[in-house]
């Protein structure tokens, strides 16, 4: 696979290695960065790639839908016989994807990674690395909602316990989907 790098947010940015696809995030993750999250993630993994690293030394915190959206990664890197890892997590982050259920999905900084024993390399290169930049479109207000909906459904489904505190947001992002596929939204005030 091909070395390259691009930015479709201004807070992810990515490298391919040889042996792992790094993204890092430098802002909070969050619902508004985490459908670039899955694109990048993606684009690797339908390129053959399955091991993935989220570099988040540098992010402050994550929410649910980020969360959701690791989860689903992780699936999908598993599936590909990989795994998704996560690097430098705060203590807040790590015990909130402790809390969720992420930690039997995600290798969470692990001390034993072959990355660990050159980490700051690697975050060099991408600190240098400005080639291909390129911007990606904005969701519409129902492609976003989508996502955070699929992004709490997988918290749903990788632990029961998530299903209570995320049933009445899947409700109510479901009832939105419906309304706005109904056309109320459209309707005159």
């Amino acid at each position: 696979m091909a070395h390259y790098r691009f930015m479709i947010d201004s807070s992810l940015i990515f490298h391919e290695f040889a042996d792992c696809l790094w993204i890092r995030c430098t802002s909070r993750g969050c619902f508004i960065n985490s459908p670039s999250l899955k694109t990048i993630a993606d684009h690797y993994l339908m390129q053959g790639g399955a091991h993935i690293v989220v570099d988040l030394e540098l992010c402050p915190g994550v929410d649910s839908t980020f969360m959701g959206t690791l989860a689903g990664i992780a699936r999908r890197c598993i599936a590909a016989d990989g795994e998704l890892a996560i690097a430098s997590p705060t203590a807040r982050t790590r015990a909130a994807m402790e809390t969720l259920g992420l930690d039997f999905l995600v290798n969470i900084d692990p001390p034993e990674a072959a990355w660990q024993a050159d980490i700051a390399s690697r975050r060099e290169v991408l600190a240098q690395d400005t080639t291909a930049l390129e911007d990606q479109e904005q969701l519409s207000e129902v492609e976003r909602t989508r996502h955070v909906l699929d992004a709490h459904n997988t918290l749903r489904a990788i632990n029961k316990q998530n299903d209570a505190a995320f049933g009445y947001v899947c409700e109510t992002l479901e009832e939105d989907l419906r309304r706005h596929n109904s056309g109320e939204d459209n309707a005159p005030a």
